[in-house]
């Protein structure tokens, strides 16, 4: 049935494109005929609002990963730099946050470390949508932030780093086995906002893949039963996107973008002074509008990541 609806979305959504242009090319046609500039004005607007509703289409028609279709879990980790780097990552939180809004996705958070004075440490996502995971994927990167800092009073400029890693949440037909004894689960207590009982039980799940040191933690519900099912679900949709990026680096022949957590490893950079500019360092596309990205305007920067990961399939094959 889920599928049935997509596919009746998508011939709906085509066929409301071939009746938006054949009417607006019918309305300029008009318009001309009877000297009224202002609706030909309006007509033109209207197409040139179609173009970009097509592009994104078509460029949807590149998410046939099998995955791509999934709902997805987005992290983001704080990278050294204490207070400023926190806010930062909390900066990305929000502006994932909103692009999903944007796409009229539905985000729950599964876990969040607040930082010490302002920020947080680490959270976790799960944005479910349609092709949620294909869109988001190219996003796992570290982003760098240039700004005077609020937390400075001497208002100084500050360069901070955080993570992003992406992963798709895995259905029924993406068969994953672990065992317990392949994996170490500690349980401790929630922090953050969650109401008195949620912070005075050991309701919160940590669960450790000891062969390739994955760490997926859940403190969203007041129950430990709960937490420890929907971590076991984070683990093995980490596995399973780990074993993804290790199909994708053997056949690009290149080592993936998220392969470590290293500052080196930046693929986009936003600077907020001495000038406003946000860069995709992969793909060269740029913004001079830091606050709409920020604000979740991402949709340029994605695209141009996802052609150009296909590309070079294109090119590898």
């Amino acid at each position: 049935m889920r599928d049935r609806q997509y596919l009746e979305g998508q011939i709906n959504s085509i066929n409301g494109l071939q009746a938006t242009l054949t009417d607006n090319i019918d309305l300029i046609e008009l318009g001309e005929m009877e000297g009224d500039d202002e609706v030909v004005a309006e007509a033109e607007k209207a197409l040139i609002g179609l173009k970009t509703q097509t592009d994104r289409m078509q460029v949807e028609t590149l998410l046939s990963g099998e995955a791509d279709a999934n709902d997805c879990y987005v992290e983001v980790h704080a990278g050294a730099g204490g207070t400023e780097s926190q806010d930062w990552a909390n900066m990305l939180l929000r502006m994932y946050t909103r692009w999903a809004e944007r796409q009229g996705h539905k985000v729950e958070v599964m876990e969040v470390h607040d930082g010490e004075e302002a920020g947080i440490k680490s959270a976790t996502i799960l944005v479910k949508g349609h092709n949620a995971y294909g869109w988001l994927k190219t996003e796992s990167g570290v982003h760098r932030l240039v700004r005077i800092s609020p937390f400075d009073s001497q208002a100084r400029r500050h360069t901070s780093f955080s993570s992003i890693w992406v992963y798709p949440v895995i259905d029924d037909s993406i068969d994953i086995e672990v065992s317990e004894s392949d994996v170490r689960i500690d349980t401790y207590r929630a922090s953050g906002a969650g109401g008195q009982h949620v912070n005075t039980t050991d309701s919160a799940v940590r669960i450790t893949h000891i062969e390739t040191g994955i760490v997926v933690q859940c403190q969203n519900d007041r129950s430990q039963h709960k937490n420890r099912a929907t971590a076991w679900d984070m683990l093995r949709a980490r596995l399973y996107e780990a074993e993804l990026q290790r199909r994708e680096e053997e056949a690009n022949a290149e080592t993936a973008q998220k392969s470590e957590i290293g500052w080196g490893h930046q693929i986009r950079s936003y600077v907020l002074q001495p000038y406003q500019m946000v860069k995709d360092l992969r793909t060269g596309i740029e913004s001079t509008a830091p606050n709409d990205v920020l604000d979740g305007n991402l949709d340029a920067f994605m695209e141009a990541a996802l052609a150009q990961r296909v590309g070079k399939s294109d090119e590898d094959d």
